[in-house]
Parts: structure tokens; C-alpha cells; sequence
């Protein structure tokens, strides 16, 4: 146990879960799962390259950058951990044979390659718990002062995997739950024609998923899960062009939608 009362995370080390915008009063509430790429001190780089730790493989490249600019644009709170998803992974169920993979998209982890029952335990007490207990603080606090929720999870994607390239330029992502306002941000995004726009693409929301299944679906919150192309978010331009974007496209949904938060 280190002094800051964490298991894995020394004393100066950022916190798992980070809130931006706390003071928030829209419907809407941020959720960035992989918005960094720090790795624990006492896990050294987990045997990764500088390269590899920059990658995709390693964070949603610009989701920090886009969920800060989005959270002051929609009035929304924003909450967030920086660290790498290669370390333990806040998208995934922690029993999931991906929550702390040893091979991501050809790049080998080695830190994670003979990883025992009781480290993986470390870092989901460290980094995983801490994150979904904030969110979910949050949303009973919403819940008990009879504030409505939209549940944004907000993520970006490779423009290519496995030499595939990938035409989408934002994704929305859905599945079982209350759809009503994913399909209206579909709608939204879909009636801007320079918009290539993915309906479960380029990912499907399914039983790999963990946070909107984990937080939204139990309490039939309204939500969606966005993910924005990577090279599409490279400067603090294209970033501002994005949650303007994001934010008349979630305004016009929520416009349309205006009983379905809960």
C-alpha cells in the first residue's frame, strides 16, 4: 500500500479518476475511458517502446483535448483517467481477456505477458474501480437531486487497422438499453452530407463494451457512445472544429429528444 492509500499509484501521482467542469448543469455527463497513456511508476513502461506508448494501441489520441472543449461547450461535466489502457483497460469488464492485453494491434506488451491473478487485482483496485465508483457517485448524486443524464462516452479510433483503412469520420455506437438519443445523434451527424458517419462502426457496441453497459443500461440512462476518427483531432483547431460539431449535433438531438433524459 503506498501512502496515498492506493495500491499501485505513489503519493504524486495523478489520480485515476479526474473531473473536469464539475459545476456542469446540462444533461449531460463526459465519460472518457482512455484519455491517457501514463503508466504507473512502479510498472516501469510495461517493456514499451516510446512509439508504442504514443499509438492508439496505447489511448484515445485527442479524447482529452475534445472531452474538455465538449464538457465547457455543453455546460457538461467531464470525468476521465489518464492512464494507458494497455495497463488495465476502463472499457472492458476486468475479467475480460482484454482488459490488460499482452498484444495490441502487433506490438507486444511485455509487462503483460505473465501478468498473475493478483497484479491484474492491483490494477483494477488502482485505476479501474476508482474511475467507474466516480462515475457512478456522480450519477447517484444527479439521480437523488432529480437532475436528467445523457451518458456520453467519448472516444476516438485508428484511421487504419490490420491495413484496413477506415472511412468514418465519427462513429456512434449502441446497442441494448435506451437508444433513443443515440439514434437521434446518429440522425444529427447523418444530416451533414461532408460526413462519413458510422452507425456501429467502426466498432459494435457489444459484450466487449463495459461502460455504457455498466452505468447506462441499469438505469435506462439515455446515452451514446461517440468515437471521432484520430487524424482528425491533431491540432487544437481541428479539436475546437470537433466539439463544435459534436455539440450542435448532441444540442439537436437533445432538442428533439427532450423527454427521453431520465
Amino acid at each position: 500500500m503506498t501512502l496515498s492509500g492506493n495500491p499501485l499509484l505513489g503519493k504524486d501521482e495523478p489520480a485515476p479518476a479526474q473531473l473536469f467542469n464539475a459545476d456542469g448543469r446540462s444533461p449531460f455527463l463526459i465519460a472518457g475511458d482512455h484519455a491517457g497513456n501514463a503508466i504507473p511508476r512502479v510498472l516501469g513502461t510495461l517493456g514499451l517502446t516510446e512509439a508504442d506508448r504514443a499509438r492508439h494501441i496505447a489511448w484515445d489520441i485527442g479524447v482529452r483535448d475534445l472531452g474538455m472543449a465538449l464538457a465547457k461547450a455543453l455546460d457538461a461535466p467531464f470525468i476521465y483517467q489518464g492512464y494507458s489502457r494497455l495497463v488495465i483497460d476502463c472499457n472492458r469488464d476486468p475479467v475480460h481477456v482484454e482488459a490488460a492485453r499482452a498484444n495490441a494491434d502487433g506490438s507486444p506488451v511485455p509487462g503483460n505477458a505473465m501478468l498473475t491473478a493478483d497484479e491484474l487485482a492491483a490494477r483494477v483496485a488502482a485505476i479501474h474501480a476508482p474511475y467507474h465508483d466516480r462515475i457512478a457517485v456522480e450519477l447517484a448524486n444527479r439521480a437523488a437531486a432529480a437532475r436528467p443524464t445523457i451518458f456520453l462516452a467519448l472516444h476516438s479510433f485508428t484511421p487504419t487497422l490490420a491495413g484496413q483503412a477506415r472511412p468514418w469520420h465519427v462513429g456512434i455506437l449502441h446497442e441494448a438499453g435506451n437508444t433513443r438519443f443515440a439514434k437521434a445523434l446518429l440522425a444529427a451527424l447523418g444530416a451533414r452530407p461532408s460526413l462519413v458517419v458510422g452507425d456501429n462502426e467502426p466498432y459494435r457496441m457489444d459484450a466487449t463494451d463495459y461502460s455504457v453497459p455498466h452505468h447506462a443500461y441499469p438505469r435506462s440512462l439515455p446515452y451514446a457512445e461517440i468515437e471521432v476518427r484520430q487524424d482528425l483531432l491533431t491540432s487544437p483547431t481541428s479539436v475546437a472544429q470537433w466539439c463544435q460539431t459534436l455539440a450542435v449535433a448532441c444540442e439537436t438531438a437533445l432538442a428533439g429528444n427532450a423527454g427521453s433524459a431520465s
